[in-house]
């Protein structure tokens, strides 16, 4: 490889994908093998700024090879050529077009192989986590925890919205940390756990910023509505202002409430003779 002509490798790479009479596809896999070659080559001749743009120019290719992928509905050839440009992005020390390269892929695969896009997604946000570039994965938290609750997976839309605080936290975003905050909690009570989201509710309180704000407050009055069986109160507060200002799929899951075990709560205090007597004190 120390002998090679970098030169030479790039311009069969191009010839690999470029189209004519006789050749219909390009040939993307061995395209970029030839590229990684040249890039070998150019760092043996210590031309390192050469050796950096190739392995950048061969991810190109990758997104390409997959876009036609997803055009084709090939689908494990998508995740393939997605990862492939990522691994280029991040050999050239760019982990921001490395994490957005996954999120391209993860987008094309939610419907057809949702697992898999999950994983593409997860591995997107470490990335840039690693990076220090908290600031730039918040789209990424969305759609991720849209995912999660669209596959009914709420428990873990819940922890990757506390994720997303901890990283909005780091990055002075406190709005949105406070709001990862409370769609938490909403996601937990619209999943019938009551225990989790209070839970969730005292350990969020625990944050300062957190614990004086209108997520807050809003969060402590749909529990106190919880608590009392109150529907209309929980149904009220989940049409607050403070909710509506949340993301869309956290709003459709807030205006559903309350869940079936705030009915069966009322009944049976009824059915028990469990009405709260104002006069007892103990």
């Amino acid at each position: 490889m120390a002998g090679a002509d970098p030169e030479k490798l790039i311009a069969k790479a191009d010839k690999l994908t470029k189209l004519t009479l006789t050749r219909w596809s390009a040939d993307w896999r061995n395209a970029t093998q030839y590229y990684e070659q040249a890039a070998t080559a150019y760092r043996f001749a210590k031309k390192h700024e050469k050796a950096k743009v190739t392995p950048w120019d061969a991810a190109k290719h990758m997104e390409s090879a997959a876009a036609l992928a997803v055009e084709l509905s090939i689908w494990n050839e998508v995740a393939d050529f997605y990862r492939r440009a990522s691994e280029l992005y991040n050999e050239c020390g760019r982990s921001q077009p490395a994490s957005d390269a996954l999120a391209k892929g993860a987008r094309a695969l939610e419907d057809g192989k949702p697992e898999v896009a999950i994983t593409m997604y997860t591995d997107a946000c470490l990335l840039l986590e690693e990076d220090g570039k908290e600031n730039m994965v918040f789209d990424i938290y969305r759609a991720i925890t849209s995912l999660y609750i669209k596959l009914e997976k709420y428990t873990d839309a819940a922890t990757f919205l506390l994720r997303w605080a901890v990283a909005a936290n780091k990055c002075n975003a406190l709005h949105s940390q406070c709001k990862a905050y409370l769609s938490a909690i909403i996601v937990y009570l619209y999943a019938h756990d009551f225990k989790e989201a209070e839970k969730c509710y005292n350990d969020c309180c625990q944050i300062d910023t957190f614990l004086s704000s209108d997520q807050s407050h809003c969060a402590s009055k749909l529990l106190s509505a919880y608590r009392e069986a109150d529907i209309e109160e929980i149904q009220r507060v989940a049409k607050s202002s403070t909710v509506s200002n949340l993301d869309h799929v956290i709003i459709r899951l807030a205006r559903k409430l309350p869940t079936g075990e705030v009915i069966a709560m009322e009944i049976n205090s009824v059915e028990h003779g469990e009405a709260l007597d104002e006069d007892d004190l103990t």
